[in-house]
């Protein structure tokens, strides 16, 4: 339409008329004369504005989506932080109650056998002071320890103490070629020495090459003179073979150390030794057999056979 005087004239006309309607319809309220016109506007207009609808939303749900997404991200990161910190609690509480079990069980050893002792923590293991077996705990001369002490745990001799500084200490463990220890047979008075083989069983020397020793019996520590570097009674291990005596001056026997050397945590170093030698009362108490049981066989001889020794005759 060319813009001529007429047209806005017509414009401004149109305008007025759409004021007016508005106006009256307002006014008129449920009875306003241009309600039927509205309801067929959106009779004719309404599936437009539904297709319209559907066609839109879509995009709407994906924002709302994508914004419930970033959410629900924040809370599942939220959650997983949440959960790995419980289960590092829950692992430093496990671990804080197996060095409790460790200490409640050095402890017991230690009151048994009436041993004064310092508590330390293995803080190293490893190669040290040109030794191999050898491991480092947080106590030194600041604490009383001294060269030449001996080390237990809960199960029993661990070492003793070579090296000393300030604050550490260098253990030589009982598992060490160098290492060796004086040794007394559980319930007698047979001694040996008890040296290192690595990872191998202890290989232990009788100075009585005729001692009747079997698989299963205990050896404990016998002790040196003032104590140092060992103190008497401290459980070493269990016989788990014996060399065949040949009429030799010494008998050999091969001991499983109570002690496990690679898993090495809380251990005591001796500070006092006990008054009275404990001899073998420190030892665990020996596990209970287990009963073999027996299994009787009943046979049910059968119609045809001989009764009373006789032989039946064949008919």
């Amino acid at each position: 339409m060319r813009d001529t005087r007429e047209s806005r004239l017509l414009l401004v006309l149109l305008v007025a008329i759409a004021f007016a309607l508005i106006t009256v319809d307002i006014r008129g309220g449920e009875d306003s004369p241009v309600d039927g016109a509205r309801q067929g506007a959106a009779t004719v207009f309404g599936p437009i504005e539904d297709g319209v609808s559907a066609a839109v939303d879509p995009v709407g749900n994906a924002v709302s989506a994508i914004r419930d997404s970033g959410e629900r991200h924040d809370r599942l990161a939220e959650l997983e932080k949440e959960n790995a910190a419980l289960e590092a609690k829950l692992g430093s509480d496990d671990r804080n109650r197996s060095r409790l079990a460790q200490l409640d069980k050095m402890l017991k050893l230690s009151g048994a056998g009436q041993y004064g002792i310092k508590g330390a923590e293995v803080i190293a293991i490893g190669a040290a002071q040109g030794f191999s077996w050898t491991i480092t705990v947080d106590v030194g001369a600041n604490d009383g320890i001294k060269r030449d002490m001996t080390v237990l745990n809960g199960d029993g001799l661990v070492g003793r103490v070579t090296t000393v500084g300030p604050d550490t200490a260098t253990v030589l463990l009982a598992s060490d070629p160098d290492f060796t220890v004086g040794t007394r047979m559980e319930a007698g008075d047979e001694l040996g020495f008890a040296s290192g083989q690595g990872d191998r069983p202890l290989r232990v020397e009788l100075l009585n090459g005729k001692a009747e020793v079997k698989k299963g019996d205990r050896l404990v520590t016998f002790g040196s003179q003032a104590d140092k570097p060992f103190v008497p009674g401290v459980p070493v291990g269990v016989v788990s073979r014996v060399d065949p005596s040949a009429g030799d001056l010494t008998r050999t026997l091969y001991v499983t150390p109570y002690v496990s050397f690679t898993k090495l945590d809380i251990v005591g170093i001796v500070v006092e030794a006990p008054k009275k030698d404990p001899r073998d009362t420190v030892l665990p108490a020996k596990p209970k057999a287990t009963p073999t049981p027996t299994v009787t066989v009943t046979v049910t001889p059968s119609a045809n056979a001989p009764v009373d020794g006789q032989i039946q005759q064949e008919q």
